[in-house]
């Protein structure tokens, strides 16, 4: 059994959601690089091996945007 986050409609959000490829500390560490080191949507596609149209929409909060609104315990 795990806790995941899950909105408001009480869907899993963030690393919980059963098609997550990243982890909630890797999404912070994309937006930090890009934020404050400058980091090219090129750069980070390559050092977290994703594309970089997913990097640039994680860094635009289009993607794993969403904020938690309470927690789910779920079976692994």
């Amino acid at each position: 059994m795990r806790e995941v986050s899950v909105n408001e409609a009480g869907l899993r959000i963030g690393e919980g959601h059963p098609g997550a490829k990243l982890t909630d500390y890797e999404i912070e560490q994309i937006r930090i690089l890009r934020e404050e080191e400058g980091m090219t949507y090129g750069q980070l596609a390559a050092k977290f091996e994703q594309s970089k149209g997913t990097i640039a929409k994680i860094c635009r909060y289009e993607r794993r945007g969403q904020t938690p609104s309470k927690w789910k315990t779920i079976e692994n």
